[in-house]
């Protein structure tokens, strides 16, 4: 069981990963191609790639088309929100600020939960408040000077932590797999609507292929791949222990953006960039201190 355990932290750690280096992606995905535009084929591409999983992962017996399409729908529209305000948001910001800001949805589904009469405890709005000081560090330490990327980021987190808490209610009630599928082509599907509209000049097949390495990353890599591998760990891992270890997506992305597109911190954005990661992790502990009580 420990091996098991094991496993499930080094995979779930090589998600975060994999996600956080996805925000570099997306911001080289942008040198051709619109938000709209490259979250189309993103998305598409990540439906895809699950599509041979469906040979392997039979539906189960009381699966139900109806219900399936109408949860896809949902779902779909929430995402294809989150991702439109992340991926618009990465015109004017970088991949570090975007993956801590993004990052903060963790902190937020636990708040947004009080609304539907869901508890919360000390450690979640202790961990809160050094998240949001950490983020006027990181975004707004100058008020004349504010970044409207990082706002759409924190619409962008808003709106996954929307996805979080409404999978949590949806995925009990239809195949997950299916749903993921249903989710990702409602996504790309709404993606190419705005974008037949809007960006109609940088739409083109040249730019697509131009631009497939970002693309194949951030929709094989990113969203299939990596997918795959978190329904894998999670078997094995309690959600509060598996976001953690994934929260550290955001310490990814600031490392990809150094690494790869030479994006830097001032002090000031270290500093926030750590009290965010902080609270994300404090907010976390609680329901993982639990966990460990019943494992005693």
């Amino acid at each position: 069981m420990h091996a098991k355990k094991l496993q499930a932290d080094v995979l779930l750690l090589l998600v975060a990963i994999i996600w956080g280096f996805a925000f570099v992606a997306q911001r080289l995905g942008l040198e051709l191609l619109g938000p709209f535009g490259f979250n189309t084929l993103r998305f598409l591409l990540g439906a895809l790639s699950l599509l041979p999983l469906l040979f392997f992962f039979k539906a189960p017996a009381d699966h139900c088309h109806k219900r399936l399409f109408v949860s896809g729908l949902m779902a779909g529209g929430v995402l294809f929100a989150g991702a439109s305000f992340q991926q618009a948001g990465l015109v004017y910001t970088t991949a570090g600020n975007a993956g801590f800001i993004t990052g903060l949805y963790i902190i937020f589904v636990p708040l947004l939960g009080l609304w539907f009469g869901q508890q919360t405890n000390i450690n979640t709005w202790i961990g809160g408040s050094l998240a949001v000081i950490g983020l006027y560090l990181l975004s707004f330490h100058q008020l004349t000077q504010v970044n409207q990327g990082d706002v759409l980021e924190i619409c962008g987190a808003l709106c996954w932590a929307a996805h979080v808490l409404l999978i949590a209610k949806l995925a009990p009630k239809v195949d997950n797999l299916r749903l993921a599928i249903t989710q990702f082509l409602v996504c790309a599907a709404l993606s190419a609507f705005v974008a037949l509209i809007l960006e109609t000049e940088q739409l083109t097949l040249h730019n697509a292929l131009n631009s497939w390495a970002p693309i194949a990353y951030a929709g094989l890599i990113s969203v299939g791949i990596a997918y795959t591998l978190q329904i894998v760990a999670q078997k094995h891992s309690p959600p509060a222990h598996a976001a953690i270890i994934m929260s550290l997506e955001a310490v990814a992305a600031a490392f990809g953006g150094w690494l790869i597109l030479n994006e830097g911190f001032t002090l000031f954005g270290l500093l926030g960039c750590s009290l965010m990661l902080l609270g994300m992790l404090l907010s976390q502990l609680p329901s993982l201190y639990k966990r460990d009580k019943h494992h005693v």
